[in-house]
């Protein structure tokens, strides 16, 4: 007799793999492999192959409980931990007002639990709601929604197999998003050039005919010069321009005027790999751009994103098979959170909060009249805590001690609160600071949808009970409103999911009952029952209300700042065998044992210059705050700058603060830093 199989949604990145979980005596004992699926084909990274180590680990917070005064942990019911919160909230509301409470949404936990958390903390009337959207692709959603009408990546993940030239920029998706690598080899294997846009050497770069290794920041100087050299060779698409966009007479100036000698020496990169690119991408007849947080996490990451929705749209490559823009997301629901209006300016399904027809439509539905607005972003919730306008914060699965710039600002930040209350797996940084934790179901122990990177909706069924007293998060952001006097009864997710439906157009016709038949899903827009989703966007049209796409122009050349001869560019991001804030993966022996301990990685003729040897313990030095870590001597780094990973609580106490003007993103790519061994 065969052991039930379930398919169940990765609970990792963004790439939306499913795996099957084997039940025996109401235990996963093993994991089987989807070939069908049309992303994955059965393939799973290393983390995905590890996910049974987080089921059953020893550290698991299995109760709920409270932390007094002098940091001792009280185990409490469930009753006690929601009256007591609720009352607290309520307090704190009548004596700050609303605005004094923040609520923090999650991009690990299902589109229904996300919805249901921001209508809750709308309707208890705080307009501060918001997710780690922001600390990696919020510059995404407000450059592409400008530009095309919506900010998600406009392809498959399998069409990329399709394109005949790929450009690769501030992405090494062959670590952060390894199933994606698949897709490339298949191009490649078909004739496709590879352009990978790196101030690094990474797995990903190995794949590309050409590397660009820019210096750090200088993406919006490339992609100018790029499209410079495609107007002087009259490589664009006027045909293109003229019928299906505008705002290329304001660009078009900026462009011409572009020296693209003089940016090949601010770049770092020779001319003629500049030239080479261009005529690549323009010449291709089907060019793609993968992109992600290299892109994104930087004071201009706006205009970036910007900038590779100009270059699509100057030379036509988007709206066709293997033609088009590829945001790459970092976890598994970080894309439909954000559907979900888990935004500070965004209520479900992208609908400006300033907008007040389309918002008093939605809020009709949830039987109120009206709902705040000018709602405040992560980091400038923790602005407002150390003013003492924010009083309270209820984080539903992030760890902000780790994941957010200038670390110690943040604790400080933390400390001072009256309320914090964190929802949580394991007991994370930001736990020892709580003020209550509650503890949550693992995706297996509940049931739901999430939204991969290519905007494919998948059902991922209950599979397991939850262990010890954790609750669903639906259950317990249910019973936190029924608490608050919101609503009277909790729904399920297939009843929050219909009441998406009514609300979120794009998911009008993602329903339960298609879903629970399709381990496929559906990909959005999918306004009605009998439409099949939109795997391709803007084969037409584009989303804005001409239908044109617009040119946003963008002057690269007030970001071309030097670096201090001493000064380092510090650059942060993920290493395969970790995941966001490593609070899952270092806990995982089978995987932490590849990087157990925060590296600092420097280029050998830095590292002879300031006597660093391999191995050393050095202090990596930022503007506020100092770090130790584990030197690693290595040439994949440019000459003046740095790599460190940034699932350790160090790494993110050297990034600034300071935000995109646009997307209110932190520069956590532009920091500056020194480097010293230990003591000198």
């Amino acid at each position: 007799m065969r052991d039930p199989i379930s398919s169940v949604v990765c609970p990792y990145c963004g790439a939306g793999c499913r795996f099957g979980l084997v039940i025996k005596d109401g235990r996963a004992r093993d994991i089987c492999y989807d070939s069908d699926h049309p992303v994955a084909q059965g393939a799973l990274c290393p983390k995905g192959n590890s996910a049974l180590d987080l089921l059953y680990h020893p550290d698991r917070l299995l109760f709920p409980y409270r932390r007094d005064s002098h940091g001792r942990r009280h185990r409490i019911s469930w009753d006690e931990a929601l009256k007591t919160i609720s009352t607290k909230l309520l307090q704190i509301r009548s004596d700050f007002g609303p605005e004094a409470v923040g609520f923090l949404a999650s991009a690990k936990v299902s589109n229904e639990e996300n919805y249901l958390f921001q209508k809750l903390a709308r309707i208890f009337g705080s307009p501060n709601i918001d997710h780690c959207a922001r600390l990696c692709h919020a510059p995404s959603i407000v450059a592409l929604s400008r530009s095309f009408g919506s900010g998600a990546m406009t392809n498959p993940i399998k069409d990329l197999e399709n394109a005949r030239c790929i450009l690769i920029i501030g992405s090494n998706f062959a670590e952060n998003h390894p199933v994606v690598s698949r897709w490339v080899w298949n191009a490649r294997d078909r004739g496709a050039y590879i352009i990978s846009v790196d101030p690094r050497v990474t797995p990903t770069t190995k794949m590309a005919h050409l590397h660009l290794m820019i210096r750090p920041g200088t993406d919006g100087l490339l992609l100018n010069a790029m499209m410079a050299q495609i107007l002087r060779e009259g490589l664009e698409n006027r045909d293109f321009i003229r019928s299906r966009t505008e705002g290329f007479q304001e660009l078009e100036p900026i462009l011409r005027s572009v020296n693209i000698e003089k940016v090949s020496k601010q770049i770092g990169v020779p001319l003629g790999d500049i030239i080479t690119a261009a005529r690549r991408y323009a010449n291709s007849s089907a060019s793609s751009i993968i992109y992600c947080m290299g892109v994104t996490q930087h004071r201009s990451g706006t205009d970036f994103v910007a900038s590779c929705a100009n270059l699509a749209l100057l030379c036509g490559h988007i709206g066709r098979s293997g033609a088009g823009v590829f945001p790459l997301r970092g976890q598994n629901n970080v894309q439909g959170a954000s559907d979900m209006g888990a935004l500070s300016e965004f209520l479900p399904g992208y609908v400006p909060v300033g907008d007040v027809e389309r918002r008093r439509s939605i809020v009709s539905l949830w039987n109120q009249k009206d709902i705040p607005v000018g709602g405040l972003t992560i980091t400038e919730m923790v602005d407002e805590i150390l003013s003492g306008k924010i009083r309270a914060l209820f984080v539903l699965g992030e760890n902000p001690l780790v994941s957010d710039p200038s670390g110690a600002e943040t604790e400080r930040a933390l400390s001072r609160l009256d309320l914090l209350v964190l929802e949580d797996i394991f007991p994370t940084e930001t736990a020892e600071l709580a003020h209550f934790v509650l503890p949550a179901a693992m995706w297996a122990e509940k049931s739901g949808s999430y939204t991969n990177t290519e905007r494919r909706v998948q059902w991922s069924p209950k599979v397991l009970d939850p262990q010890g007293e954790s609750k669903p998060d639906l259950w317990i952001i249910g019973n936190l409103g029924r608490w608050l006097g919101i609503w009277e009864s909790i729904p399920t997710p297939e009843e929050v999911l219909r009441e998406i439906n009514k609300v979120v157009p794009l998911y009008g016709g993602i329903t339960p009952e298609r879903l629970l038949g399709r381990r496929e899903g559906l990909i959005w827009p999918c306004p009605e029952e009998n439409h099949p989703g939109s795997p391709i966007l803007y084969v037409e049209r584009f989303n804005r209300e001409n239908g044109l796409a617009k040119f946003y122009p963008y002057d690269a050349d007030r970001d071309a700042t030097p670096t201090e001869e001493d000064t380092f560019s510090l650059i942060t991001g993920r290493v395969v065998v970790h995941y966001n804030s490593g609070s899952i993966t270092r806990r995982i022996e089978a995987l932490s044992r590849y990087e157990p301990k925060l590296e600092v990685t420097i280029h050998p003729k830095d590292a002879e210059k300031l006597g660093i040897r391999a191995g050393d313990l050095v202090t990596v030095r930022g503007e506020r705050e100092a770090v130790d870590a584990i030197a690693k001597i290595s040439s994949q780094v440019r000459e003046g700058s740095l790599f460190m990973p940034f699932h350790f609580p160090e790494a993110n106490r050297l990034t600034p603060r300071d935000l995109d003007p646009l997307a209110r993103i932190p520069s956590f790519k532009d920091a500056k830093c020194k480097i010293s061994t230990k003591g000198t």
